[in-house]
C-alpha cells in the first residue's frame, strides 16, 4: 500500500489508508484516507459499514470464518495509522518486539477460511491482545451497539472515569481491592480449615511420633539389606573365600607360587639375554597385586564370623523399616520426607492463631487504604459530573435538542474493584418531564444525538487526535437536526480524523472528503466498491441522497446548496 501524500495529510490525521481484500462482499478495495470529516454514503444494504466492521478487526474485534469471501481460502485486512506521540504507545509495541523506527504503524490482520487468524504489527507477528491495547490511540468506533452500551450502568461509569482521567485512581482502586479480599478469603480459608486440621492433629502427631522413634537413616534398609546378605551366607563366603585364598597364595601350586617360579626362571634368562630384562619388570607389578589381594582375602576369611543374634536383630530392624514403608514411603527418604511434612502442618497449626492476627492487621490496613482511594475516586466522579452534565448540556443545545435535561445520578454502593459508587446517566428531552434512565428514552434520534454529545464531550477531555468513526450516528433523525449534527461531526473534526457513514445528504454535505460504497455485479459476483467522490460525482450522489434513483434537477441544486453551506 501507498501512502497518501496529499498536502493536507498531518498528525492529526491518524488512518492514512485501509485495504480490505476478500472480506465479505469486498473483492479488494484500498482507501486512502484524508484528515477531517470523511463521509461514507451508499444505498441501503451497499455495504457502507464494511470500513467500520473493518476497522473493528484491526482494533482487536472478534473474526470469525463468515467474514471469508465465499470461495477465497482468507480473508485480509491492512491498515496504515500515523502513530501518536505518546511515550506509551511506543513503549507498548517495544514491550511486544514490534519495531516502531517511522511514525507510521501498519496493521495487518489475516482471517483463513477455516476461522484461524493472524495478525501482524509492522510485518511482526502480533495477538489480538496487542491490538486491543493499541486500539485506544489509534482510534475510537461509535455505531448503533455503543448506544446500548450506554445504557448500562458499568459503561456509563467507564464513560464518565474516562471523562474525569482517573484511570491511575481507578487502577490503585483495584489494586487494593485485590488484596483486600485475597486477605480476607485467606482468612476465611483459615477458619474454615481450623476444625478439620484440629482433628488432624491428632493424627499428624502419632504420625511424627512413630517415625521419629524410629530414628531412621538415609539409606540404611540398603545397608542392613547388604549386611544381611552376608550374614546369610557365612559359611558359603569362608569357603569360597579360602578356597579363593589357597589357589592365589597358601599352596605350592597357587598363582603366587607359580608366578615367584617364573619370575625366577626370567631373571635367570635375562642374565643370559639382557632384552628380557622389560618381561622382568613387566611381571613386579603382578607379583605385588597377588600378594595384596592374598593379605586381602586372608583379613577377610578371618572377620568372617556367624552372628545370629546380629542378624535376628537387623531381621527385626527391617521388619519395622517395611512397615512404615507401607504407611508412609517406598523408601526411607520417602518416610522422612512424609515425616519432615507432618512436623510442616503441625508447626503451622501452631502458627495459626498468629498468622490470623496478623492478617487480621493487615486487612483492616488495606481496608482504610482502599476506602481513602474510593473516597477520592468519589470526589473525582462528583466534580466531573458536574462538568460533564454543562457540557453535555451545551452540546446537546447545539444539536437541536436545547431544553434537554441532562443528569449524571451518583449512589453509594457495596465497595467494589471500581470504587464504591454507582452511576446512571438520566436524561429529560422535554421541558417539565423528569429526567430518567437513557433507555427510556423513546425517540432513537434524540439518543443517537445525546450518544454523540456524550462521545464529543469525553472526546473534548483528551488531547490526542484520534481517528474517531460514527457508524450511522444519524439514524432516526433527519431535517435540522441532522444539519446540527453535520455541523458537530465537522467540529470534531477540526481536530480528530472523523470517519462517518450516513444516510442523510444534510451530514454528507458536511464531509471534507466523501466516498460512494456501491455493490455491482461482475461475472455472476456481487462486489462492493468504494470511490473517492470530487466535483460533480460528489454532487450528483447527494442528489441521489436526497431525491433516490430519480435524479432530478431540483436535487442537484439543493446538493450544491448543501455543499457550499
Amino acid at each position: 500500500m501507498q501512502r497518501n501524500t496529499a498536502p493536507e495529510d498531518n498528525l492529526q490525521q491518524m488512518l492514512l489508508e485501509l485495504l480490505v481484500e476478500n472480506y465479505a462482499v469486498v473483492e479488494r478495495v484500498s482507501v486512502r484516507f484524508h484528515s477531517g470529516l470523511n463521509v461514507l454514503t451508499g444505498e441501503t444494504g451497499s455495504g457502507k459499514s464494511i470500513v467500520v466492521d473493518a476497522l473493528g478487526l484491526l482494533f482487536g474485534g472478534r473474526a470469525s470464518a463468515e467474514m471469508v469471501r465465499s470461495g477465497a481460502d482468507r480473508a485480509r485486512i491492512s491498515g496504515i495509522f500515523e502513530l501518536p506521540a505518546d511515550p506509551r504507545v511506543h513503549t507498548l509495541l517495544s514491550d511486544a518486539g514490534i519495531e516502531t523506527e517511522e511514525s507510521e504503524l501498519l496493521i495487518e490482520r489475516e482471517i483463513q477460511a477455516n476461522g484461524k487468524t493472524r495478525a501482524f504489527a509492522n510485518s511482526r507477528p502480533a495477538t489480538a491482545a496487542l491490538l486491543k491495547d493499541l486500539a485506544p490511540w489509534l482510534g475510537d468506533i461509535h455505531g448503533q451497539h455503543d448506544q446500548q452500551r450506554l445504557f448500562h450502568p458499568a459503561s456509563q461509569l467507564d464513560t464518565l472515569d474516562s471523562f474525569a482521567a482517573n484511570a491511575s485512581l481507578l487502577e490503585l482502586t483495584a489494586v487494593l481491592y485485590k488484596r483486600w479480599h485475597a486477605i480476607g478469603a485467606e482468612l476465611a480459608e483459615l477458619d474454615r480449615n481450623e476444625q478439620e486440621k484440629l482433628r488432624l492433629a491428632d493424627l499428624w502427631n502419632f504420625q511424627r511420633q512413630e517415625i521419629d522413634s524410629a530414628a531412621l537413616h538415609p539409606g540404611e534398609d540398603a545397608a542392613l539389606e547388604a549386611e544381611r546378605r552376608i550374614l546369610q551366607n557365612v559359611n558359603r563366603l569362608q569357603e569360597t573365600a579360602t578356597a579363593a585364598y589357597e589357589a592365589l597364595y597358601d599352596v605350592p601350586a597357587s598363582a603366587v607360587a607359580q608366578l615367584r617360579i617364573a619370575f625366577r626362571k626370567l631373571e635367570e634368562i635375562a642374565r643370559i639375554d639382557a632384552t628380557l630384562g622389560e618381561m622382568v619388570e613387566t611381571l613386579k607389578p603382578a607379583q605385588i597385586a597377588l600378594d595384596e589381594v592374598s593379605r586381602t582375602l586372608q583379613t577377610y576369611v578371618g572377620k568372617l564370623e556367624a552372628d545370629p543374634a546380629r542378624l535376628e536383630d537387623i531381621e527385626s530392624r527391617l521388619a519395622l523399616i517395611d512397615k512404615l514403608k507401607r504407611k508412609y514411603g517406598a523408601t526411607v527418604d520417602g518416610i522422612l520426607t512424609f515425616a519432615a511434612d507432618v512436623r510442616s502442618k503441625l508447626e503451622a497449626l501452631e502458627s495459626t492463631a498468629e498468622r490470623r492476627a496478623a492478617l487480621h492487621k493487615e486487612r483492616e490496613r488495606l481496608r482504610a487504604e482502599y476506602d481513602d482511594a474510593a473516597a477520592r475516586l468519589s470526589a473525582r466522579r462528583r466534580a466531573a459530573a458536574t462538568d460533564l452534565e454543562q457540557r453535555v448540556v451545551a452540546e446537546l443545545s447545539g444539536l437541536g435538542m436545547e431544553r434537554t435535561v441532562f443528569h449524571v445520578a451518583l449512589t453509594a454502593c457495596e465497595p467494589t474493584a471500581h470504587g464504591a459508587d454507582e452511576v446512571q446517566f438520566l436524561v429529560s428531552p422535554n421541558v417539565g418531564e423528569e429526567p430518567k434512565p437513557m433507555e427510556k428514552i423513546a425517540s432513537g434520534g434524540e439518543l443517537s444525538r445525546i450518544a454523540l454529545a456524550l462521545k464529543t464531550c469525553a472526546t473534548s477531555s483528551n488531547e490526542a487526535a484520534r481517528t474517531l468513526v460514527f457508524d450511522e450516528v444519524d439514524a432516526g433523525i433527519g431535517g435540522a437536526a441532522a444539519e446540527r449534527v453535520g455541523a458537530r461531526l465537522k467540529s470534531l473534526a477540526a481536530a480528530n480524523q472523523v470517519l462517518c457513514v450516513t444516510h442523510l445528504a444534510q451530514i454528507a454535505g458536511f464531509g471534507s472528503h466523501h466516498y460512494s460504497v456501491e455493490k455491482r455485479e461482475v461475472q455472476g459476483r456481487t462486489i462492493a466498491e468504494i470511490e473517492e467522490l470530487t466535483g460533480d460525482a460528489r454532487v450528483r450522489e447527494i442528489g441521489r441522497m436526497l431525491s433516490g434513483n430519480h435524479l432530478t434537477p431540483e436535487a442537484l441544486r439543493h446538493a450544491e446548496q448543501l455543499i457550499r453551506k
